[in-house]
Parts: structure tokens; sequence; C-alpha cells
């Protein structure tokens, strides 16, 4: 036996999996409340207590983390152009496990930095500029920057040209820098693996300590990535196989419904799928994930509500309004929030669905009808979903629920929305035992074992 132990510091849960990785079995599961108040040590012992109940105790050869605990690794994103500079660091931030909190473009006003202050972010993000293109604008960025109270880590990700100096002032001014290549260098071109590895490591070497993780480092093996990061590599994982002998599922979308948040993870080139039909705005990666701080079933489930309207709530969920308003209110006021009646469950239900839709509809690309001297065609801006074959749900209504198959049919194409490129004709498959977060720890070291775990993990519905 090679027992491993696999923690997820959720924002709500802590999750633990036993792994066997001579037998590639998955040993047995448990769960407390994350208690950040306490360091997060109260629940990884609670946890970790009901886990030896059900399977003994376990001389495991590693104990690797992720964590999302107090809202995860929040980021601010300033560039130059909003849809071009700034899209490619908010692309890149959320693509690293990071949730975006704020986006700026242009020249930052004072008003704008108080705001930045405000939101309290745990990473600032600084693009602009192709390279050899403008300066001006991230120079001045820098400088209002240099001036304000913010002391959190700053990535440079800009204009190579004028990189080293906007470093100099940051620098100067006492605030600790990164800096890495651009995330632009060329209209069109995006580069964002650098961020994302700087992402990566600001997490591990700064935030963990910040969040209080470091009280529990002394018990496991190292908290190797955030938890989106985590959910995203078992994603690529699933989609790409191990080798030749373990062929991947190919093109996929993962949707992970949060009480703060709902993040869809889409594996796919995303190209367009009909004739006539040209690609417009920056290139969409392969592997892409956004992430939805409206759209969530417990923190956010009153800005849901709205999006929506409580009127549509009401008729989906086939319940007085009052009553929805009134089910939403409690859900946003306690993160720990359990239906009590029939009623109830429905309103879970329809706000899981809407979730669901809502954040898919956001992922997906659009389409937009042009009249040409030879005839209509038409504008692709993001990616086209509606040929993916596979949607798999994880998150606490998917992996709990009753109706599951219900909920995730919100990524399904909408007939009154037909320019939004999303799913037609999927399967679906859900992550019964919430075990893509652990297992995406696993997933670049042992490819294969993660692979067959993940396979064994999902129930088709």
């Amino acid at each position: 036996m090679k027992p491993y132990l696999l923690i997820d510091f959720g924002s709500t849960y802590t999750k633990m999996t036993a792994v066997d990785l001579d037998q590639a079995e998955i040993l047995g599961t448990a769960s407390s409340l994350t208690t950040v108040e306490d360091g997060l040590i109260v629940g990884y012992r609670t946890a970790l207590e009901k886990l030896e109940k059900r399977i003994g105790q376990l001389n495991y050869e590693q104990r690797l983390a992720c964590s999302s605990a107090a809202g995860g690794l929040k980021m601010v994103a300033i560039g130059l152009v909003p849809e071009l500079t700034v899209e490619a660091a908010k692309r890149a931030a959320m693509g690293a496990g990071a949730r975006v909190i704020g986006a700026y473009g242009f020249e930052l006003s004072g008003a704008e930095i108080e705001e930045i202050i405000s939101l309290q972010p745990d990473l600032l993000l600084l693009a602009g500029g192709t390279d050899g293109g403008n300066k001006e604008t991230i120079l001045h960025n820098a400088r209002l920057l240099a001036g304000s109270e913010l002391t959190v880590p700053v990535i440079i990700a800009g204009n190579k040209t004028v990189a080293p100096t906007v470093e100099e002032t940051l620098t100067k001014a006492g605030k600790t820098c990164y800096r890495v290549a651009n995330v632009l260098p060329e209209l069109g071109k995006l580069n964002i693996e650098p961020v994302q590895a700087e992402i990566r490591e600001i997490f591990l070497k700064r935030i963990i300590q910040a969040k209080g993780l470091d009280q529990v480092e002394k018990l496991i093996d190292g908290i190797t990535m955030p938890t989106p990061m985590a959910v995203l590599s078992a994603a690529e994982r699933l989609a790409h196989g191990a080798g030749n002998q373990q062929p991947g599922w190919g093109a996929l979308l993962l949707v992970d419904v949060g009480g703060a948040t709902t993040d869809v993870h889409s594996i796919a080139e995303g190209l367009p799928t009909e004739p006539n039909v040209f690609l417009h705005g920056l290139p969409e990666p392969k592997v892409k994930r956004t992430v939805e701080g409206d759209l969530g079933m417990r923190y956010s489930a009153y800005a849901l509500m709205e999006h929506f309207t409580p009127k549509l709530v009401a008729m989906l969920a086939n319940l007085p309004e009052e009553e929805v308003i009134n089910g939403v209110k409690e859900r946003s006021s306690s993160v720990y929030y359990q239906p009590g009646n029939a009623g109830d469950e429905r309103l879970e239900e329809t706000l899981g669905y809407l979730a669901v839709k809502g954040a898919t509809q956001r992922h997906a690309g659009k389409v937009e009808k042009f009249y040409t001297s030879h005839g209509i065609s038409y504008l692709q801006e993001g990616k086209d979903l509606t040929t993916i074959k596979t949607v798999i749900g994880t998150g606490g209504i998917l992996a709990y629920s009753q109706t599951g198959k219900k909920i995730l049919t919100g990524v399904l194409a909408d007939p009154s929305t037909p320019e939004i490129l999303t799913p037609i004709q999927p399967q679906f498959y859900l992550d019964r035992s919430y075990l893509f977060s652990t297992l995406g720890l696993l997933a670049k070291q042992y490819p294969a074992i993660t692979f067959r775990l993940l396979e064994r993990a999902l129930t088709q519905v």
C-alpha cells in the first residue's frame, strides 16, 4: 500500500481524500467545516478524525493540499485597453486559480486607486501595451500605485520596453514586484503562461501565510496550489488522458457550483463549427476558466436572484415571490444554510440551475451577424462549445443533490439566445464524491493513476 492524504481547504468545507496509489483506489473521504479563524487547524483535525473512524489510522507517504479558504486568491487586473490587455490579464489570472475582483483599463484615477484599496486584493496584475507599443499608460499607473497605500505584491506583465522602469518605480516605493514576460506581446497574441506560473508561486510563498494556512503546514507536506487550479488540473488530465494506453475523453466542460462563485472550466479549442463564421477578438486558450462571483448558492445568492429577477426564480421554483426573496436572504446570510422543506428544496434546485446557466453563458462564445457583398456572415468572439459532448458537474449542490442532472441542464443551448454558443447535446456526469479538487493534486505527478481515479469518480446521469 502507498497511501496519500489529499486535502482541500475550501471556503466552507475542508475535504479529505485518502488514496492508495499502488492499487489506484479511493480508501475513504471525509469533510468538516473550514475554520479560518482558527488557522484551519480545527477543521483539519475534525475531518481527519472522521476519516480515521472510517478507514483507521494510516502512515501516509505524503499529505498534499490545495486551498480556497478565506475567499481564495483575490486579484485586481490593470491593463490598457479593456478588450485587449485587461482581458488578457483577466484570462491569465483566472486560469491560474485567482478570482478577479476588479479590472481597470486606461490611466487610473485617484478615485480608482481608492476603490482598489477598498477591494482588499491579495495581488495586483499590472499590464499594458504590446512590446514596443504604448508606454505612457503603464508608467502612469505604476506611479499612482507607487504613491498609494497598497502593500500587496504586484506582477508586472506589460510592455517589455518600460517594464524595468515600472519595476524600479514600484520597488523604490517599497512595493514587492515580480516582473514577467508581457501577457500581450503582440496584438492578437496571448502569452499567459509566465503570469500564471508567477501567480502560483506567489500564492505558495505569501498568500498561504496571509490566510493562516501556515498553522497547518506543520502537519502536511505542503499546500501546492489554489483549489481552482487543482480542479482545472483534474479536468485537463481527464480530457488529455495519460499516454497511448489511456486516451483521454477529449473536449469537455466542467461546472463547479459553490457558495460564493460558480466556476466554469472548458478544455476545448472552441473554433467555429459552421461555415461563414470568422473569429474576432483575442484568441481563446484551449484550457480556460472563468469565475462568476455573483452567481453562487450562499454568499452571492441575492446577486444571483437579482440577475435573473425574483419573478423568474419564483416561476421556475413554483413558489410565491415573497417566499423566494426570504429564502434567498437566509442563504446569503448563512453559508451553512440547509433547505428545510420541499419548497425550499425546489428553490435550491432552481438557484443551482440558474447559477449553471448564467455562468456557462458568460463562459461560452457568441456570434454576431454581419452583411457582406457576398451575403450574410458571422463574427465569433470566444469559444464555440456547441459540439461539446461531455459536461461534468462538481461542487456541493451537484455532488449531493438528487436532481443533479436537472441542475446541469443549465449548460444547454437556449433557443431564445441562439447567439450564445453553449452545448447542444452533451452527456452529463456528476462528481458525486466531490473528488476533482483533491485528485487534481496528483494530476501532474501521477497522471495514469489520477486518470483512472477520475474515471471511477464520475457517474453518468
